[in-house]
């Protein structure tokens, strides 16, 4: 079975982006490419920078986290980036 992970990604602008993946690096390098297969939103908001990773395991579980991360205010984006929110908490909740 394949690992998913959640990730964050903070761009020039200090905005955060929230994505998933097996490959967090290869993702993360189509990210920084300009006109590459990285998200749209990303484009020309670089340098990037990968500030967050967290193996979640099924893409089901991923997909749901990471829907809930992207829900989740700027200020608690940022706490869980520090670490001083835990992703278990969130994890839970999409159960």
């Amino acid at each position: 079975m394949t690992e998913w992970c959640v990730y964050i990604v903070r761009c020039r602008d200090r905005a955060l982006y929230t994505g998933i993946a097996t490959d967090v690096p290869r993702r993360f390098a189509e990210h920084a490419q300009d006109g590459g297969r990285g998200a749209k939103y990303l484009r020309g908001k670089g340098p990037l920078l990968l500030v967050y990773v967290r193996a979640i395991g099924s893409k089901d579980l991923a997909l749901r986290v990471e829907s809930r991360i992207k829900r989740l205010r700027k200020a608690q984006k940022e706490e869980l980036v520090e670490q001083r929110l835990p992703l278990d908490s969130l994890i839970e909740l999409t159960r």
